[in-house]
């Protein structure tokens, strides 16, 4: 089938087992509501499998599906895109890297996506070297909120494979001043696993940027900290 035709085969699938009560459910966690078809995700990952085993794709012929698929409103779409694409790990290369970085010019729009791309494809990114962090420059000031979320958020799995702390704060410093609520969580979160490897590194960052930088930041990054420890980064009155 063409890649239109899969896609239409999706959404064909997702109306029959539309579920009412999760898409109330899934609502809740999402600002402004979830658009969607309710799945259960078991149905997502099963549905994968049969579409690639009756299709005979290859990751070439998924890329291409994939591109369609983000490019849905519907919750559902990107997220099969995102499995289809993982089924396919052991082949990923740069071009993986950059087909995922357009993804955010074409609909990748929420945070769940976001978190779940660096969930699924990151962890094998940098574990198979297939990326630097310097090829997540650009993504720092890209127009999609989300894809500048992302920086961060992918950053906490590379921790796994570099202790140099200084060159990662240097990378997310021009982030520190952004102005959106979704970046501001992803860079909270990251420096909270900082500060679980390197405490003093940490809070030398946090200390230089406590007065400046939006203060969702200090919060998510010191929320696991004793209330006098958070003290010490409180906003300095002017």
């Amino acid at each position: 089938m063409k890649p239109s035709d899969i896609k239409n085969e999706i959404i064909n699938f997702c109306i029959q087992n539309q579920k009412d009560e999760n898409i109330k459910k899934y609502s809740r966690y999402f600002k402004g509501g979830f658009v969607g078809y309710g799945l259960d995700a078991g149905l997502i990952e099963k549905k994968v499998k049969e579409i690639i085993s009756e299709n005979e794709m290859d990751i070439q012929s998924t890329y291409a599906v994939c591109k369609l698929l983000v490019q849905g409103k519907e919750y559902e779409l990107p997220s099969f895109a995102m499995l289809m694409l993982n089924e396919y790990s052991k082949e990923f290369t740069k071009e993986t890297f950059t087909k995922i970085g357009e993804w955010f010019s074409s609909g990748i729009n929420n945070w769940a996506h976001t978190d779940g791309i660096v969930m699924y494809f990151f962890p094998v990114f940098w574990k198979n070297e297939i990326i630097q962090l310097e090829d997540l420059s650009e993504w720092r000031t890209a127009s999609n909120k989300f894809q500048r979320r992302c920086v961060p958020v992918a950053m906490i799995k590379y921790l796994k494979h570099d202790t140099d702390y200084q060159k990662m704060f240097e990378f997310i410093d021009s982030m520190m001043m952004d102005s959106e609520r979704e970046v501001h969580q992803g860079l909270g979160w990251f420096l909270r696993e900082c500060c679980k490897k390197d405490k003093v590194q940490t809070e030398t960052f946090l200390m230089k940027w406590k007065n400046d930088c939006a203060r969702l930041i200090i919060q998510y990054a010191t929320e696991k900290m004793t209330r006098e420890y958070r003290l010490k980064f409180r906003k300095e009155k002017a």
